[in-house]
């Protein structure tokens, strides 16, 4: 604190004193101008915490509330007394505010205690304000209820400033930050501190039921587990529901969750869930999809070549379903209808069908046709070039027959073949020989229905020819056989001419023969003639 007034040129000493309310002045400080020492008196609140300088400023350290008072600074001179008063104010920023005994939880329709605002140790005292969402709450009778609390300490004088507040809070209330700020008076003017907010769990009846089907896929399909889940919109929320299965009147007790396992298509209907004193309910449909299929016929079917065999795939859905088939891994553009089974139509058949709508609903059943047949021999030949004759034998059947070549007359089995690959009950076996003299081979097709024989006959000439067909097991003509018929035709047409000439001849010879009848009239004469007439003829 300066003391302000111009030091006077006669100076003899200065003085600091206090004054307190209703007492005599208190003298703390004293300097003399003309020895130069400085004197503090004897006052124990400021033993040690004083200081006065040579131009008469006096210095407080460690400053207390006690120190809020007058304080004049004396300068005597021989004629006279100067007195400067210096009024000092003492400010002390209180503690951040905190809320204290705040409430476990509020409930709608209740007036309960929230909590207590509390700033301390300020000086002068503060003001406490209740904030909701950063906006300042307000008292409303039977809502918002306030009480200030102001406390002193004594042996320092600082103030504890507590504010109590009553809060009545509605569902919207659930979530909402309350905090408290203290103002207080500073050097510099008011200022104001605020606290951490607070979050109060906000406690509300059930107004409304869900009921939900827990699921990752939006439809469900046979053999899926259902979960429904029962919830209440109030806080806290119900524990326990009653759940009602289709067709059901009585409930079962569950927690909010009801779990139901590999479930049917008869689990197809609505499901409802209550309040436990079934105040209120909510309802769901459900929908469990099915996809049936039936195969006619089905696995292993072995069959005759050439006879019917009506397959069917029936399908039973709770969609339409999409169908289609598929042959040795292969798709199908049709459904496969056997009229007259050929080799071709063996093989494993699927019929597969689908529910588009419905994630992993596929059904598929197999049919595995084995076509059995007979075999058949069909044997054709070739010359070449070199001579050589290429004897082909044509085999049909399943399973596949075992084929064997011999030659008639020796017997012995040709054991040098060859056979292309055995594809939709066909396949041929092959031999190429040079004979050196008119040969018959026997080709021999066997399997477990039947033993089929053809033989063809193979001459030595070799003369080219092109392939010729087999009918069955009747022999072949040989090699020499279209020289033969080239003669017996020959002959055949110089009979027919020699025919021809002898009718010609007799026909004109039978006028003759009537004229030597009349002139002779001898029967038998006439027939010795033409007989002698016909002999050099014949």
């Amino acid at each position: 604190m300066p003391c302000s007034q111009g030091i006077p040129t006669d100076l003899m000493f200065g003085k600091w004193k206090y004054e307190p309310e209703n007492s005599s002045p208190v003298f703390i400080a004293f300097r003399s101008e003309t020895k130069k020492r400085v004197q503090y008196d004897d006052i124990a609140e400021y033993k040690g915490r004083l200081s006065l300088s040579e131009n008469y400023t006096l210095s407080i350290k460690n400053a207390r509330i006690s120190d809020e008072r007058r304080f004049v600074c004396m300068l005597v001179t021989e004629d006279n007394v100067y007195e400067e008063p210096t009024v000092v104010k003492v400010f002390k920023q209180p503690s951040q505010p905190e809320i204290i005994h705040p409430a476990n939880f509020l409930e709608t329709e209740k007036l309960k205690m929230l909590g207590e605002c509390i700033a301390r140790d300020s000086y002068p005292d503060g003001n406490i304000t209740w904030y909701k969402n950063g906006n300042i709450l307000q008292p409303v009778e039977g809502a918002v209820v306030m009480s200030l609390q102001k406390v002193v300490d004594q042996s320092t004088g600082l103030f504890t400033t507590t504010s109590s507040l009553q809060f009545m809070p509605t569902k919207k209330d659930a979530n909402a930050q309350f905090a408290c700020s203290v103002t207080y008076y500073g050097p510099s003017g008011q200022e104001k501190i605020p606290s951490e907010p607070v979050v109060f769990d906000v406690h509300y009846p059930t107004e409304k039921v869900t009921i939900k089907v827990l699921s990752q896929r939006n439809t469900l399909k046979e053999g899926d587990n259902i979960t429904l889940k029962c919830s209440g919109n109030g806080n806290p929320p119900p524990q326990e529901f009653l759940f009602y299965t289709p067709g059901e009147s009585e409930g079962i007790r569950s927690s909010d969750t009801y779990i139901m396992t590999d479930v049917r298509r008869n689990a197809t209907g609505e499901y409802k869930c209550s309040l436990i004193d079934r105040s209120m309910e909510d309802s769901t449909a459900i929908i469990v999809h099915y996809l049936d299929l039936s195969l006619t016929p089905s696995g292993e079917v072995i069959k005759q070549i050439g006879e019917a065999l009506p397959v069917s795939c029936n399908i039973s859905s709770s969609r339409n379903a999409t169908v289609f088939w598929i042959k040795d891994n292969t798709r199908m553009q049709t459904s496969p209808s056997f009229s007259s089974l050929q080799y071709q139509d063996a093989g494993n058949y699927i019929c597969e069908t689908t529910l588009q709508e419905v994630e992993g609903l596929k059904k598929r059943k197999t049919l595995t046709l084995i076509v059995e047949g007979k075999p058949k021999i069909r044997m054709t030949k070739k010359t070449g070039s070199n001579k050589s004759k290429t004897i082909v034998c044509h085999v049909e059947g399943f399973p596949k027959p075992a084929v064997q070549w011999t030659t008639t007359g020796s017997g012995s089995i040709i054991n040098q073949t060859e056979e292309t690959n055995y594809v939709n009950g066909k396949f041929s076996s092959k031999i190429v020989i040079s004979p050196e003299e008119n040969v018959t081979l026997t080709c021999i097709a066997e399997n477990q229905l039947e033993r089929t024989v053809t033989s063809m006959n193979v001459s030595a000439i070799s003369i080219p020819e092109n392939d010729e067909p087999n009918d069955g097991n009747r022999e072949k003509v040989n090699d020499q056989a279209k020289l033969i018929v080239g003669i017996v035709v020959g002959l055949l047409l110089a009979a027919l001419v020699a025919g021809i000439i002898y009718w010609i001849y007799v026909k004109k010879s039978k006028t003759p023969s009537k004229h030597v009848n009349k002139d002779l009239g001898n029967i038998e004469e006439n027939k010795k003639l033409e007989e002698n007439n016909h002999k050099p003829e014949v």
